[in-house]
């Protein structure tokens, strides 16, 4: 019998103890997911469902269980090629993804809810980078993402036309909005504090956080933000004018031989159709117009919210006393797109800052800065005084001088605010310093599924990881990224304390407002 026993506990006990409930229920009806490596992990839950061009609705019930352990459609891509296979993408995209450490246990862990970049016009919540396992761990925290509308199916504004289409200008948002809502009423039974949300989001992410500041119908749904190099004047401060969006739906719909009395064909007109006249129409009136796209180009436009005076009164840069309550942390990474752009030089391997000699790095700066080379290097050393001189060649000045005037906008209406510089290089490939998206992995403790590293996981970033996921973690619960190791004070008028995370990070004081002066003159960063 004791034998029996002994085989009984061997055999059947270990499969009994691995066994791990995972259901929970939410309001659409009972659901399950995956318990792996000590977190709950739930993908593809339906928020809303919503027709095309058309605000989105609650999401559909559903009778008995159904298990949720796969990412959900994403949207229709804007950058993608004609042949590119659709098999994930379409306009039934609303649906989210939830990691916890517990469920069902009354639990009130903050919600990090995270926006994906591509401006409003590409990306997805499947990115093996922003996978929310290792940061919900670290900080006992609820980590959601989101898929949402985009590009012309998130953005034409067919409100001309129609009363269901009001708000097709920006349903991509209403999404948001609905995926917000969502989280409010379920996320209880993850162990989430529905009155504790923060959204953080990178680069069309973050744009996406200071187009809901603007929003009236947003604010109450979460109570903080971070916008990581996301505060661009022609990407989320300022978005497209509601006359300037009537002129590309006109140019639109001329293009597809569709009557202003036939505009509900759109509704199942292929993507790849619809996207290609979409583009047609944005040139043709952003190069009408002289107007920018999204990255600073001339004579284009991107996809993006309209200013219709109604879900959106007025530009997100202007007075935005309705959420001034909303705390903010906002910042940029050292050289965000410029040193992206030299890995496209057919010549880098052979020729770039690390094969020049002094003179050819002297010559490079002045062809850059001319009389004002000598200023700019000055400041930039200022600045970043361990750094070489070519460095300034490759730091950003667009994002990082936008983003300070935000800062400034949103201080000077009392929002609480703090500031960061990433300005940690590559650990695979120095050259590149810290581009654009570089600081995603080190927020969400993925340096091992950052493709940009290439397993090269370094002690020194390993330390970073760590501080950057902890101070992130710290604000979403108490509304301060301060740490026991990280004092990290708040970005005023007055001390304009930004965080430099680097090697050995630590607050400086209007460290580069000398060096936004030299590189952007005219712009005034200041207010």
């Amino acid at each position: 019998m004791r034998n029996m026993w002994y085989l009984l506990v061997m055999f059947v006990a270990p499969p009994l103890a691995s066994a791990q409930n995972t259901q929970v229920k939410l309001t659409s009806g009972l659901a399950e997911g995956q318990f792996n490596n000590g977190i709950y992990v739930y993908k593809g839950i339906p928020y809303a469902k919503a027709e095309r061009f058309m605000a989105p609705q609650a999401p559909d019930e559903w009778q008995g269980v159904k298990h949720f352990d796969d990412y959900g459609q994403m949207s229709y891509q804007a950058f993608m090629g004609f042949g590119q296979a659709q098999s994930n993408m379409g306009d039934d995209c609303q649906n989210l993804n939830v990691w916890t450490p517990a469920i069902n246990d009354g639990g009130k862990r903050p919600v990090m809810l995270w926006l994906h970049g591509g401006g409003f016009q590409s990306g997805s919540s499947s990115d093996v980078t922003t996978d929310g396992e290792n940061l919900s761990k670290r900080g006992d925290v609820v980590v959601v993402s989101i898929n949402h509308r985009l590009n012309i199916i998130g953005h034409l504004d067919l409100s001309d036309y129609g009363e269901k289409y009001k708000y097709s200008g920006n349903v991509g948002v209403l999404d948001i909005i609905a995926a917000l809502k969502w989280v409010k009423q379920n996320i209880a039974v993850f162990g989430g504090d529905a009155n504790n949300i923060t959204l953080f989001g990178e680069s069309g992410g973050g744009a996406k956080i200071i187009v809901l500041n603007a929003a009236p119908s947003a604010q109450g749904l979460y109570q903080k933000g971070i916008i990581e190099s996301g505060a661009v004047e022609s990407l989320g401060m300022k978005v497209t004018e509601k006359s300037i969006a009537k002129q590309v739906t006109e140019t639109l719909l001329a293009k597809l031989n569709i009557p202003a009395d036939e505009v509900d064909k759109l509704q199942t007109l292929p993507y790849q159709q619809l996207n290609r006249a979409g583009d047609e129409s944005l040139r043709e009136v952003g190069t009408r117009l002289g107007l920018k796209d999204g990255f600073n180009n001339p004579g284009n436009m991107s996809w993006a919210p309209v200013v219709d005076g109604d879900f959106l009164p007025q530009q997100p840069d202007a007075s935005q006393k309705l959420s001034r309550n909303v705390s903010l942390i906002v910042g940029t990474n050292l050289t965000e797109m410029n040193s992206m752009a030299m890995m496209f030089d057919p010549n880098f391997q052979t020729s770039n800052k690390s094969t020049w000699s002094n003179e050819e790095k002297q010559e490079r700066l002045r062809e850059r800065f001319g009389n004002h080379t000598d200023a700019v290097v000055t400041a930039f050393h200022k600045a970043y005084p361990d750094r070489d001189a070519i460095d300034a060649l490759y730091v950003d000045s667009w994002i990082r001088s936008n983003s300070l005037r935000y800062m400034a906008l949103r201080v000077a209406e009392g929002a609480p605010v703090y500031s960061y510089m990433f300005a940690f290089d590559n650990p695979q490939n120095p050259l590149l310093m810290a581009p654009h998206t570089a600081e995603i992995a080190y927020v969400f403790n993925n340096l091992g599924r950052n493709p940009m590293l290439g397993g090269q996981v370094t002690e020194e970033a390993k330390r970073l990881s760590n501080a950057m996921s902890d101070a992130w973690i710290n604000f979403a619960r108490t509304g301060n990224p301060s740490t026991s190791s990280l004092q990290w004070p708040a970005f005023t008028e007055n001390n304009r304390a930004t965080m430099v995370f680097g090697k050995d990070s630590k607050v400086r004081v209007g460290f580069d407002d000398d060096l936004m002066k030299q590189l952007v003159p005219d712009y005034d960063f200041m207010k």
